[in-house]
């Protein structure tokens, strides 16, 4: 099985450097035409230039594909707006969205400036947001869509110094459940990607000797896997130096208490039953839970359901 894109229009946000680079590289490589956007600000958000996304096109332009660059800010919904409107008006459609764009400013909990900490979830969060919605009726009236969030082990896991940019990744989860949800009908698929690769944003935090393991070029293939035609839905994808795995959140069967045992001694003495990973098991919306709960209610009080 060929896995390609010709005839799909993409946009790959943050793609003048890294892992966006690498994106919308692969993605043409293989047919699909491409919005280069890049803000081509530093790490940290500052500045801005359209060189870096002027560039991809070029390489893009320089293999037979075909590339627009566009240096809209994704946290400026007017300009997000504009972007795909570029992309309307030069193609006809947009098939896939690759929310890729992002800014670190790390400090630990106790010295991070407020305003950074919104700025990074600005970035990450609302800026995936934009996008999202800015595609999403396009995608709804032509029965198709794909749509990659980057979300990241310090969201899913927790890292020092990151409080403001783990809140954001983090935060992609829930927006990627509940666009699954809503999108169903209207053919549009929602996954998240969550890599570990050598880029700016990675500099210094990993051993030198280890750093060439991690190119974006070995992220980009569970990418274009989860935007492919045939791609899975609300599914968390890992990657990283060859490695590709799939993140689950599970929650255990838990135990029901009657009304007089409900206190925190009794939780605490039952806790290696409520915790027990044998009986986790992975939920596709939030009534899952709540049936769950209300199924075991039942069964301890002697109701029919």
């Amino acid at each position: 099985m060929s896995i390609r894109f010709d005839g799909r229009v993409a946009i790959v946000t943050g793609a003048g450097n890294g892992l966006g680079r690498s994106h919308a590289l692969g993605l043409a490589a293989r047919g699909a035409k491409v919005v280069v956007n890049d803000l081509g600000g530093s790490v940290d958000g500052s500045g801005g230039s359209s060189d870096a996304a002027k560039a991809v096109v070029a390489e893009i332009e320089a293999a037979g594909g075909e590339a627009i660059a566009n240096g809209a800010n994704v946290t400026d919904m007017e300009q997000v707006m504009a972007m795909v409107d570029a992309a309307m008006a030069k193609w006809g459609r947009i098939d896939i969205l690759v929310n890729n764009a992002g800014v670190l400013r790390d400090k630990s909990f106790s010295n991070i400036d407020l305003a950074d900490f919104s700025f990074v979830l600005d970035v990450h969060l609302m800026g995936s947001v934009n996008c999202s919605k800015a595609v999403w009726n396009v995608m709804r009236d032509q029965n198709y869509g794909r749509i990659a969030m980057t979300t990241s082990s310090s969201g899913l896991y927790g890292n020092f110094g990151q409080a403001n940019y783990g809140a954001a990744k983090m935060g992609l989860i829930g927006l990627m459940n509940t666009l699954v949800l809503e999108g169903a009908k209207y053919g549009i698929r929602v996954n998240a990607l969550s890599p570990c690769a050598a880029t700016r944003m990675t500099e210094g935090l990993i051993p030198e000797n280890l750093l060439e393991l991690l190119t974006p070029e070995s992220v980009t293939p569970a990418l274009l896997y989860i935007v492919s035609e045939n791609c899975p839905n609300r599914t968390i994808i890992t990657a990283g130096a060859g490695t590709y795995a799939r993140t689950i959140i599970n929650e255990t069967a838990g135990k029901w208490l009657a009304e007089g045992e409900r206190s925190p001694e009794n939780i605490a003495k039952m806790w290696n039953e409520i915790a027990d990973p044998a009986t986790q098991s992975e939920y596709m919306n939030g009534n899952d839970q709540t049936t769950n709960m209300l199924t075991k209610a039942a069964n301890g009080l002697g109701i029919k359901i």
